[in-house]
């Protein structure tokens, strides 16, 4: 690290002449890669998804969407018979009023379901191809405009559906990536305007939006060569923004100690690169790991996630140790000005509070095991799957329309139908086996010129409830039982084939995820600390601390404590499907952030200065804590911006981020980490020799090692 931050220094000015290369072909890059992102949720080599793109192969819709549901209400004093005509027209009218439109009606299955038991209202289900592209729009304004121009005079006209409600009340998708980062940086900016009291305040700032444009550059490549989902996009922005202030803070920080305490300011950057820089690139390397495990899940839009996400720490750690010591090297000691806070003497609040906690280390460890007990006690009633329609919408023309529905008597279960391609001669014989199946409401064979292509038809079969959990996918389950066998049945598809799929597929390979993660940080956190307990217990808190935010995300999203009061979204009755799986990618390297913070300091403090571990412990604690809090205050910031954007699922996965690290800045990292680092003692230094030269240590700590402390 001397060695390199030497370089960097020789060499600022042409380093800062490829930074501005580099910040100016990252903003050209952002356009392109814009348009490169997509949106797909398939799982090749699943069913579901199988079946979904027959669908989609012989009709140019359906499969990969659940349908819109055109509802048409009957005025006083009318039915629905004897306006069949006009109620089939005003139908027909709103399926053409887009490409690749697919009507399965009352008209066109002569099956009376579509209409309510007092005749004053019907529907209709119009599948549509679910475009790729993010910035393409549902054409549900069309259609809801060709249906009301249709509609019969006098009649009610609405449209929803499990995706026109996902809308919201309005057409509205959300500030926009670059308001919420504008957002986010705001927050950002105010939290390092307090940890400087200094125009240095805006260095973090700058080094942040270089990062940025370097994620973009890097990506641009991989999203012309492979599919990348449109989530990674926020995430560069926000967590990129987060992630680069934080690893910056920390250098910033640790120069202005050494500048404090006497140094120069050559040899000043020199030390914060020797201590502070090799933090960062453990933290980068652990960020990276957890996010690089996405790829063993047979899911293409989360290992994009993963390839993508794991760029944001790797352009972190090189902006924040080339671009940070150059500038800091130039003009650091000018735009720390004024030098209102000083570095030269650790924390006294922090120092009173690590004491605090070594001195009561018993209780506060209890303390802290006892706060995350209650929200892991809520993670054991987790439910996974999709947002029920209850909290899509509380208003708006789709929800009227789905009260509508709701009041003639329809099963909620219409919003989410098995969609079953089968042969076209065999289609009735395969609805009247699934009208058996225990949780089937209704069975429509749809088997008319315009729902029959290439010697296939389409069977639907609607369910009693919605299939959005994996509470509710019975149904689906037994169905497919039904059609295994039948050479009638080409496949099922659905939002509940998808649910069962994503169970089976991805959460199947979770062990071998959690495996690959927990055992290369602690090689990388043992290796970095000389130890074997501190990165084994670094493993097990933040493997807590994940299982406590998934349970504050069933308290708050599935039960809904809090989630209509802040976000005005009713308890959601799941966590949706994808959503935990990129939580503990995420959360388990940028919470491990804090760990390396806090622990490389503590091990700085026993090697460097000879202190007792419980010295160590309370220089650590008081040297880093400020540091940490308002590192993870910024993170938390980014996150809220984040939650911001359009869609549930965006907000559950940001407010699941945003919680997470502020329970690990607190509890764990404030309270757990000291109080159990105290009672290990010097258990916390050993190092088996054999383990410590596998892992090319040069000096390996001794075998023997003293009981623990009382």
């Amino acid at each position: 690290m001397r060695r390199f931050a030497e370089f960097v220094l020789h060499h600022r000015i042409l380093v800062s002449v490829a930074w501005l290369v580099l910040v100016i072909a990252g903003v050209i890059s952002t356009k392109p890669v814009n348009d490169n992102l997509t949106i797909d949720f398939f799982l090749p080599g699943q069913p579901g998804t199988e079946a979904a793109l027959d669908i989609i192969h012989d009709f140019g819709n359906g499969g990969n969407s659940s349908p819109y549901l055109l509802v048409l209400k009957a005025p006083d004093g009318q039915k629905v018979t004897g306006n069949e005509p006009a109620v089939a027209s005003a139908f027909e009218k709103a399926s053409k009023a887009a490409p690749n439109l697919r009507l399965v009606d009352e008209a066109t299955s002569t099956n009376r379901v579509f209409r309510s038991k007092d005749d004053t209202t019907t529907f209709a289900m119009v599948f549509y191809n679910f475009g790729n592209n993010p910035a393409d729009r549902p054409p549900t304004d069309q259609i809801t405009a060709a249906l009301k121009s249709g509609a019969p005079t006098g009649w009610t006209a609405g449209v929803t559906g499990e995706d026109v409600l996902a809308q919201g009340d309005s057409n509205s998708s959300g500030p926009g990536v670059l308001a919420e980062t504008l957002i986010g940086a705001l927050g950002a900016l105010l939290v390092l305007a307090f940890v400087f009291a200094s125009f240095l305040a805006f260095l973090p700032m700058l080094v942040a939006f270089a990062s940025i444009m370097l994620t973009f550059l890097m990506l641009w490549p991989i999203s012309s060569a492979m599919k990348v989902s449109f989530i990674v996009e926020f995430l560069i922005a926000l967590i990129g923004l987060g992630v680069a202030i934080d690893y910056s803070l920390l250098l910033v920080t640790r120069w202005r100690e050494e500048r404090d305490h006497g140094r120069d300011n050559h040899e000043a950057v020199v030390v914060a690169m020797e201590t502070a820089g090799k933090a960062v690139i453990f933290s980068g390397v652990t960020v990276a790991i957890g996010l690089l495990a996405l790829l063993v899940l047979p899911v293409p839009f989360m290992r994009s996630v993963g390839i993508g996400g794991a760029l944001i720490p790797l352009a972190s750690v090189l902006t924040t140790l080339t671009l940070t010591p150059a500038i800091l090297s130039s003009i650091g000691p000018k735009v720390d000005w004024p030098k209102i806070r000083h570095e030269n003497t650790a924390s006294k609040v922090w120092s009173r509070w690590a004491a605090a906690v070594v001195r009561r280390r018993w209780i506060a460890a209890g303390a802290g095991v006892v706060v995350l007990g209650v929200f892991i006690f809520a993670f054991s009633q987790i439910k996974i799957g999709q947002a029920s329609s209850e909290s899509l919408a509380h208003g708006g023309p789709a929800y009227t329309a789905l009260q509508t529905l709701q009041k003639a008597g329809e099963p909620t279960g219409t919003l989410t139908p098995l969609q079953v391609l089968t042969t076209h001669e065999g289609a009735h014989g395969v609805a009247d086996d699934l009208a058996k199946v225990d949780g089937i409401a209704e069975v429509i064979v749809a088997d008319d010129a315009g729902n029959t292509r290439n010697g296939h038809s389409m069977v639907i079969a609607v369910p009693e409830k919605e299939t959005v959990n994996s509470k509710s996918v019975g149904p689906v389950r037994e169905a497919r039982k039904v059609a295994d066998g039948n050479p009638a049945v080409l496949g099922i598809a659905g939002l509940g084939a998808d649910q069962i799929d994503f169970l089976h597929g991805v959460y199947g390979k979770f062990p071998l995820m959690l495996a690959i993660i927990a055992v290369l940080t602690f090689l990388l956190l043992a290796r970095a600390f000389r130890s074997v307990l501190l990165p084994l217990k670094a493993v097990v808190l933040n493997l807590l601390t994940l299982a406590a935010t998934l349970g504050f995300m069933v308290l708050f999203w599935q039960k809904g404590y809090g989630s209509d009061e802040i976000y005005s979204v009713h308890q959601t009755g799941a966590v949706t499907f994808w959503v935990p799986m990129m939580v503990f990618a995420f959360l388990f390297g940028l919470s491990m952030d804090y760990e390396v913070f806090i622990l490389a300091r503590i091990r700085e403090e026993k090697d460097e200065h000879g202190a007792s571990t419980d010295s160590a412990v309370i220089e650590g604690i008081a040297r880093t804590g400020r540091l940490v809090t308002s590192a993870a205050l910024i993170l938390f910031l980014a996150f809220i911006a984040l939650s911001s954007g359009p869609g549930t699922d965006l907000k559950l996965f940001a407010t699941a981020l945003g919680f997470g690290i502020l329970l690990d800045a607190t509890i764990v990292r404030s309270v757990l980490v000291p109080a159990l680092v105290s009672l290990f003692g010097d258990w916390n230094w050993w190092m088996p020799t054999w383990l410590g030269k596998a892992l090319r240590i040069r000096e390996p700590q001794p075998a023997a090692v003293p009981a623990l402390a009382d």
